[in-house]
């Protein structure tokens, strides 16, 4: 297993060809696994997909969650520069 985040970012990388996987399936399975569908937290999480304007819509998602008092957390990708851009919370 990777000891460093260089290592662990490269890891990941390797894990998923560059190709675009269609579907949900790799989603479901990480919500399985992480029990979000039994525990109280799947009321909280919202999934945007599909092929245009995810970006756009998780964007006003994440404006209107901020403005009504509510934490918000994102995950996008790809990154552009670095892979914690992928990432953002409040």
């Amino acid at each position: 297993m990777p000891n460093t985040l260089a290592e662990w970012l490269h890891h990941l990388e390797t894990l998923h060809p560059v190709g675009i996987d269609m579907g949900l399936e790799r989603v479901s399975l990480v919500a399985k696994r992480m029990g979000l569908l039994e525990r109280p937290i799947a009321k909280q999480v919202i999934t945007v997909a599909g092929t245009n304007g995810k970006g756009s819509t998780l964007a006003m998602i994440d404006a209107v969650a901020r403005a009504h008092g509510l934490r918000a957390g994102t995950y996008t990708s790809p990154h552009l520069l670095r892979y914690n851009e992928r990432v953002t919370v409040d």
